[in-house]
C-alpha cells in the first residue's frame, strides 16, 4: 500500500510541476509516463495481492514473501524507469511478469497439494 501511495504522490507532483489539473490525463510527456506507470502498477496490484495471499497460505510463507518483496522492488524499478523513458520500463516489466507467473505456479502447486493429498 505504501508503494501505491508513493506512486500516487508522484502523479500529484507531476501534475503540479506541469500544471495539469484533474481530470486531465494528457499533457507533458513526463506527466503522461508517470500517470501511466502509476495506473499500470495499480491495475496489477489486485492480481499480485491475490496470488501472494493464496501462495502464502497454501505453499510456503517464506518463499512467497521473498517473491513478493522482489515483485514490489521490480514494480518500483518499473515506475522509476517509466518515469524517465518509456523504454526504461521493459526490464523491470519482464521481471515483475515473471514473478507473477512464479507466484501463480506456487499458488497452484500449494492448492493442488492441499486438495489432492490423501
Amino acid at each position: 500500500v505504501l508503494l501505491l501511495a508513493y506512486f500516487a504522490l508522484q502523479v500529484i507532483y507531476a501534475r503540479r510541476k506541469h500544471k495539469i489539473s484533474p481530470p486531465e490525463t494528457t499533457g507533458h510527456p513526463e506527466f503522461e509516463r508517470i500517470f501511466r506507470a502509476q495506473a499500470n502498477c495499480s491495475e496489477y496490484f489486485p492480481i499480485f495481492i491475490s496470488l501472494l495471499w493464496v501462495a502464502g497460505i497454501f505453499f510456503h510463507q517464506g518463499v512467497t514473501a521473498a517473491c513478493g518483496l522482489l515483485y514490489l522492488y521490480s514494480r518500483l524499478r518499473y515506475f522509476q524507469g517509466y518515469a524517465v523513458a518509456a523504454q526504461g520500463r521493459l526490464g523491470p516489466l519482464y521481471v515483475s511478469a515473471w514473478l507473477l507467473w512464479l507466484l501463480l505456479g506456487l499458488a497452484l502447486a500449494g492448492l493442488l497439494a492441499h486438495f489432492l493429498q490423501p
